[in-house]
């Protein structure tokens, strides 16, 4: 409740002392806000994002640029005056402003980039050189760094003289002369260390580091198991050309998340905001997926017209078409997303497959006898209600029923678990085998299990 009051003051605050149209006034009072304040002032306040990022001092307005969300971002850039864009992106953290400018059209980005100091403008060329989605593309170049030969208190020095560009000073790199990393230091061990301790004398060579193309999402495991705040970025030749730091490793797990669960629910990964996006863009991301399951489904009742004669025998197997498949396909969906899941936080691996299989055979059997215990129930005691619906083979029926649901499920949760296990191997991504996917592959098979038990039960007897 505190909060509110508090946002809802700063809002009174902000109405005020925008009407006295002092600028000096806004000024201070921007100025002494919190940073996410001030954001959220920018969200509340669309009519004066632009008043409010070009009266910041000039690092707090960084500040503040690189944590607000990206239609708000371009529509600042759009509508400030030349010379603050060009200020606001020369702040900018190098990581963060190529994280901005990816996401533009390329036209607007050679535009942009000619705003930029040369020394900016070199850095900003090199970080957008790296494959796309890798370390390269965001790394910061703004570390401090240190010579092995150096002594604790020239360290000091060193930071003091370069750590107020550095995006983080928790760890100190040491290079040579060639620039290759030999190890990173964090401060804590500096500061309990003696003045005249040389750096040599402290290095253990234990440190973790990435490579400047390796994939972005894998780093997020990396930073997790190794409890970091910052890592490394070199070459193959071990040179040190960057870091990448947890808050750009936050924003990138934020990311793959958004992107696996759209997969997940059916369509491609959405490369911009949901309201940003153009329509036909958008109808292009969802409708291929959408022709993909409608043929799957074709494929149904491809399957349902291949035991064509034994339904017009046996019409009362079409009535318990919907309840077996569905079974099926809620539970092959229901693995699939738990398998999808333990894989994106590193629970399992490929290796882990034949574990799996066995856990999900085991599984398989006894949600299907649940279920198909269940089902044989339903159509046995549903014969009480309604005596002529299954005539006098209530019994085989229900047993068609229940080893049907059995037979279904199983096969769900094995197609569910290894589908993702399988695309992984083949190096796609396992949100593709999304629930919608699954659903309608154990839609198709369901049907060939239901009437195959069927015929299995019913043969010389109904059919």
């Amino acid at each position: 409740m505190s909060l509110e009051l508090d946002e809802i003051s700063i809002q009174q605050q902000f109405e005020e002392v925008i009407a006295s149209e002092d600028k000096l006034a806004i000024q201070e009072f921007l100025n002494d806000q919190n940073i996410s304040d001030v954001a959220d002032l920018i969200y509340e306040n669309e009519d004066y994002e632009c008043q409010i990022i070009s009266l910041l001092n000039i690092n707090r307005a960084a500040s503040v640029f690189k944590i607000i969300e990206l239609p708000t971002q371009k529509r600042i850039i759009k509508n400030l005056p030349v010379i603050k864009t060009t200020e606001l992106l020369n702040e900018l953290p190098a990581d963060d402003r190529v994280a901005f400018l990816e996401e533009l059209p390329t036209s607007i980005v050679r535009d942009l980039i000619k705003t930029l100091d040369p020394d900016e403008r070199i850095v900003t060329l090199e970080l957008l050189g790296y494959p796309e989605n890798s370390m390269g593309r965001i790394m910061t170049p703004d570390y401090v760094y240190v010579y092995e030969e150096n002594t604790v208190a020239e360290v000091f020095q060193t930071i003091r003289k370069h750590a107020r560009g550095s995006e983080t000073i928790d760890v100190i790199y040491v290079i040579n002369e060639k620039g290759e990393l030999l190890d990173d230091i964090r401060i804590r061990d500096f500061i309990l260390a003696e003045p005249n301790t040389k750096v040599s004398d402290m290095m253990d060579g234990r440190f973790i580091v990435l490579h400047v193309t390796d994939d972005q999402e894998m780093a997020s495991e990396v930073f997790k198991m190794n409890n970091r705040v910052a890592l490394p970025v070199t070459d193959k030749n071990n040179i040190l050309l960057g870091i990448v730091t947890i808050d750009d490793i936050l924003w990138v797990a934020e990311e793959e998340y958004s992107e696996d669960i759209q997969k997940i629910g059916g369509t491609e990964a959405l490369d911009e905001p949901y309201l940003d996006m153009p329509f036909w863009k958008l109808i292009r991301k969802r409708a291929p997926w959408l022709v993909i399951l409608f043929v799957g489904e074709l494929l149904t009742a491809s399957a349902m017209s291949f035991f064509e004669d034994e339904i017009k025998k046996v019409l009362v197997l079409n009535m318990l078409v919907p309840l077996i498949i569905s079974s099926g396909g809620n539970t092959g969906s229901q693995a699939s997303t738990l398998i999808i899941q333990a894989m994106a936080k590193a629970e399992i691996t490929i290796a882990d497959w034949f574990t799996i299989l066995k856990r999900e055979i085991k599984s398989g059997l006894v949600l299907g006898g649940i279920l198909g215990l269940v089902g044989f129930l339903r159509t046995y005691m549903w014969s009480y209600i309604e005596p002529h619906l299954y005539g006098t083979h209530t019994f085989l029926l229900a047993m068609v029923t229940g080893v049907s649901v059995l037979g279904v499920v199983l096969w769900g949760t094995l197609a569910g678990s290894m589908l993702p296990i399988f695309l992984k191997r083949m190096k796609f991504d396992p949100a593709t085998s999304s629930a919608p996917f699954v659903a309608t592959l154990v839609d198709v098979t369901g049907i060939v299990i239901y009437f195959s038990v069927a015929y299995l039960f019913l043969s010389g007897v109904l059919l």
